[in-house]
């Protein structure tokens, strides 16, 4: 289709300038040997999961109380989502509001269960079936997660690497379980459902055996992976992290665990943007870490402090990564997550945003001029290349997606559309 249609229900005069801007835009970009509409289909053929724990401050629906595991959201704005048709109704609004390819990012605690006694060790995707059938009714993919915390099972902040056979034990089924269920999505969706791994186990003080934990994690995972499940329809993930709350002095699945097991048993590996100290960057480590394995999983957040999960903004980071995915044609190697959840803001708000930015970054990188960027960098002529990388920075990507969102239907006024919903829709619960 072209750009150009449908049209969203915007002014008369407005509608005429985004027009005129995306005219200008097209010219401006074509002087820089970029194809406008190219770089819009580009941009927006790549899925970005959205994360469904944005909606309810990570409470889930399997009933088992409160956060643990260093998992904290923080904030008291009114309005959560309640129950699974809230939750499905605020990701319906928030996808409305967000152009291009979106897929749902599910975690295992958001079963609508069969039955009332059934837990993570035995769900099916009869404890799904709805969600299932409501991705399937959009025509959107899942991605899926194992809930690796708050539950009474969990022996402390330990679970895959439980010094408890029986703690274990569960766990391993549950991960058993997690890839099952998501086979069962790729299926019924006709998409790719990705499953990322992720475990608090750790300590808060001192470890004096950081090989036991580390060797039960090995060979839990290990049982958990064992079965032939088609890795193009559920290609799983490991993802690492440096600490959490409550386990500041030893994580047992750090960067270094993650990496190296990823590589051996050819999974993906999952970089989370606030797991890392705050000086290192994700952008930084995504071409070192696809030299070594075939596929990563991105979590995109915003650590202001550490993993503190803020909103993601259209920052040199965020850029910078989605410069690297475009640039180096790596869209059918990463898979792209957002992984943020803040309980002080209009959560509907909080998903657009986040998901609008990452759809901008995506967007300026397939419109980049990186062609004439690299050809600096190969000839030596690091002047030019740096003056380049400068000028892109006010070529008129704002006048594209404007029209971008005005083509899609989305609206380009975005606070006032969250007031209406908020005023609507969110106040009358």
């Amino acid at each position: 289709m072209e750009w150009g249609e449908p049209l969203g229900k915007e002014s008369d005069m407005n509608e005429t300038a985004i027009r005129k801007g995306y005219e200008y835009a097209k010219e401006t970009f074509a002087a820089q040997g970029v194809d406008v509409d190219a770089a819009i289909a580009r941009a927006n053929a790549i899925p970005v999961s959205m994360h469904c724990w944005q909606g309810d401050d990570v409470v889930g629906f399997d009933g088992v109380g409160a956060l643990t595991g260093g998992i904290a959201a923080t904030g008291n704005y009114p309005y959560r989502a309640r129950t699974p048709e809230e939750l499905r109704g605020d990701i319906d609004r928030a996808m409305a509001l967000v152009p291009g390819t979106l897929k749902l990012n599910l975690h295992a605690c958001y079963a609508e269960k069969s039955r009332p006694d059934v837990d993570r060790d035995a769900y099916t995707i009869a404890d799904f079936a709805r969600w299932a059938d409501w991705a399937a009714a959009k025509g959107i993919g899942l991605d899926f997660n194992p809930t690796y915390f708050s539950h009474p099972k969990m022996d402390g902040d330990f679970s895959l690497s439980s010094f408890k056979p029986e703690v274990r034990r569960f766990w391993v089924e549950h991960g058993k379980r997690s890839r099952e269920i998501a086979l069962e999505f790729a299926k019924r969706t006709g998409k790719p459902c990705s499953v990322n791994f992720w475990m608090p186990d750790g300590y808060k003080d001192t470890c004096v055996d950081t090989v036991a934990h580390r060797a039960l994690m090995t060979e839990s995972l290990d049982e958990i992976l064992a079965a032939p499940i088609d890795p193009k329809l559920v290609p799983c993930a490991l993802e690492s992290k440096l600490f959490g709350v409550g386990l500041e002095s030893y994580t047992v699945v750090s960067h270094e665990f993650a990496l190296g097991y990823a590589i051996t048993r050819k999974i993906a590996y999952t970089l989370d943007s606030g797991h890392f100290h705050p000086t290192e960057t994700v952008s930084n480590k995504l071409t070192a870490t696809l030299q070594f394995v075939d596929k990563a999983l991105l979590h995109v957040s915003r650590g202001v402090r550490w993993d503190s999960d803020h909103v993601i903004t259209w920052d040199d980071e965020l850029q910078r990564l989605m410069d690297e995915i475009l640039w180096n044609g790596l869209e059918r190697r990463v898979f792209i997550g957002l992984d943020y959840f803040d309980a002080s803001i209009n959560r509907i708000a909080a998903w657009a945003v986040g998901l609008r930015n990452a759809r901008k970054a995506l967007l300026s990188a397939a419109l980049a001029p990186a062609g004439a960027i690299r050809a600096a960098e190969r000839d030596g002529d690091h002047t030019r290349r740096l003056a380049l990388l400068e000028e892109r920075k006010t070529l008129p990507v704002g006048a594209v997606w404007d029209y971008l969102l005005l083509s899609s239907g989305a609206t380009t006024d975005l606070p006032g559309e969250i007031a209406r919903i908020e005023r609507d829709v969110l106040a009358k619960r």
